[in-house]
């Protein structure tokens, strides 16, 4: 089935088959095959709960702010489509790491010295991302109690107070330890982030102390139920929901780290998922800060303006032993043009014109299932998903062209996207890439603090790092820089590693939000620095 208030890559999945779902990078995000189940993401109004009490199978999970996380059966996705309360649907997508010295580069220093001696200290540093290791000493205090308020696994579906991590830490064995408190950062990336953020250093004896070296920790493990092993969107809401909810509870103001992204979608910050965030922001005393990514120089997005009566020619490699691949492009709704396909041998496809539901077509060794979309209220801007499946292992590799062919163009402009770098082969991308909007997605939210990362020893923009504007609005981004090559801090097991990225730089942003918040809320100096007063300042 089809609905206007799908998102055109949920109403893509409903209408493929199941091979197609298991090939495709994105088709398949959010289906549980074995149980024939969707986890949706719903912006509704009035009593969302009514789905449930209609239909016991339909499970609801309510967000702050109207918004909730349903698990549906596909047999009664109509009822959702039907139901008055809910404005829009979409599906998860998976989100990536933003991974590729700096207290001193930041201007961190001086403020932690006597001067200002600003620590974070009455500010919760929220960290959403793979774990911690709440034994390492550098998330301690002095006489070895933790600096984490609580600890909320996604994927055991549980919180450990700050009570049950003190009785993990005072075990006398490992085994002992994980049998109180059984999370694990098995990536490592959660706790070199947390340690940038608010690490104290005390397995160096200071010397690789985070920003925010005395704020109290809330420790969000997103849940990983994709093999892969990287978190959906809708496991970051949850996540989200619960730390803002925390810190409200606690009355204590907050700054959050986001270090995770995907690079489906508009890029323009109208998403369900960056509206969320954006309200979120608004709860309480916030500071939301994201990383842009590392799509910078990955090839992943070209961009032009279409003129009328010119044909546009996209050139695209496919590396070798690629066994899935997509692509978006992203037009103005009043512009109309058809898509002309050529394989590497030169046989092509086409024109393809605009019609509603899926197009399927084969071509050498590569299937193609290709959705038109149309705008939704909450996206103006007009879709066209492409998904290369293949026939047998792989799909064709060597260099693929679209064509653009113009019928009517009033504004001309058009944004091509691949997946993240994480999930191609080294020789995919565009022949002739655009560095522009490269940023990740949520750090197009209109509220956040968006993060690029700059090489501190050059003074200089790291070559990987995401850059801006978002896409159609135009609004500046990234907010701003910082450190994000080759930046050591805690790793598990107690010691310490280097790591450079987006994902780096981020807590550098995160961990200063939570000096000048301790300056102004906490200390008094200005009861309102949080949210929009330090976006402003960044």
């Amino acid at each position: 089935m089809e609905s206007e208030k799908f998102e055109n890559l949920l109403n893509l999945a409903l209408n493929a088959t199941e091979r197609e779902r298991e090939k495709s990078l994105n088709l398949g995000v959010g289906y549980e095959p074995e149980e024939e189940r969707w986890e949706l993401i719903v912006k509704y109004s009035g009593n969302i709960m009514r789905l449930s009490q209609e239909n016991p199978q339909i499970r609801v999970e309510e967000l702050s702010n109207e918004y909730a996380i349903l698990n549906v059966p596909e047999s009664a996705m109509d009822l959702v489509a039907g139901a008055v309360e809910v404005e829009y649907v979409e599906k998860p997508k998976r989100m990536y790491f933003a991974v590729r010295e700096g207290k001193q580069a930041s201007c961190i220093t001086p403020l932690q010295d006597a001067h200002y001696n600003l620590s974070g200290k009455g500010v919760i540093v929220a960290i959403l991302d793979s774990g911690i290791d709440y034994s390492h000493p550098d998330f301690c205090n002095v006489d070895g109690s933790t600096r984490i308020l609580a600890l909320y696994d996604e994927t055991l579906n549980r919180e450990f107070t700050s009570e049950e991590i003190n009785q993990a830490l005072k075990a006398e064995s490992e085994q002992e330890r994980f049998r109180i408190v059984p999370s694990r950062d098995t990536s490592g990336h959660g706790t070199h982030v947390a340690g940038i953020a608010a690490g104290n250093g005390r397995a160096s004896g200071g010397v690789n102390r985070g920003v925010a070296y005395e704020s109290p920790l809330l420790v969000v493990k997103l849940g990983t139920a994709d093999p892969n092993g990287f978190p959906r969107t809708t496991q970051l809401m949850r996540g989200l929901d619960y730390v803002v909810n925390k810190s409200l509870e606690l009355q204590m103001p907050m700054a959050v780290n986001i270090s995770f992204g995907n690079s489906y979608g508009s890029h323009s910050g109208t998403a369900l998922l960056e509206t969320y965030i954006n309200d979120m922001s608004n709860y309480w005393k916030t500071l939301i800060s994201v990383g842009t990514g590392n799509e910078g120089a990955a090839r992943g997005h070209t961009s032009g303006i279409l003129q009328q009566g010119k044909e546009q020619e996209i050139e695209l490699g496919v590396g070798s032993y690629e066994t899935a691949l997509s692509l978006q492009i992203w037009k103005s709704y009043v512009d109309e043009y058809d898509i002309l396909l050529v394989h590497p041998s030169g046989k092509s496809i086409g024109p393809i014109r605009q019609i509603q539901g899926p197009q399927r077509f084969v071509v050498g060794r590569t299937e193609i299932l290709l959705y038109y979309g149309e705008p939704s209220p909450y996206n103006l801007y007009q879709e066209m998903y492409i998904d290369f499946l293949p026939a047998q292992s792989y799909i064709d590799d060597g260099v693929w062209r679209v064509v653009l062919v113009p019928e009517r163009i009033v504004r001309g402009n058009y944004d091509l996207w691949l997946p993240g770098q994480t999930v191609l082969n080294q020789g995919t991308g565009f022949l002739y890439p655009v560095e522009e909007t490269t940023l990740t997605i949520p750090s197009t939210a209109e509220k956040v603090v968006s993060v690029a990362a700059y090489d501190a020893r050059y003074n200089q923009l790291a070559e990987f790092s995401g850059r801006g504007f978002t896409r159609q609005t135009n609004q500046v981004k990234p907010d701003l820089a910082a450190p994000g090559v080759a930046i050591r801090s805690a790793a598990p097991g107690g010691g310490y590693a280097v790591r450079s990225g987006t994902s780096m730089a981020t807590p550098f942003v995160t961990g200063s939000a939570a000096l000048l918040m301790q300056w102004g809320i906490v200390e008094g100096n200005d009861p309102y620095l949080y949210d929009a007063v330090i976006i402003g300042l960044s």
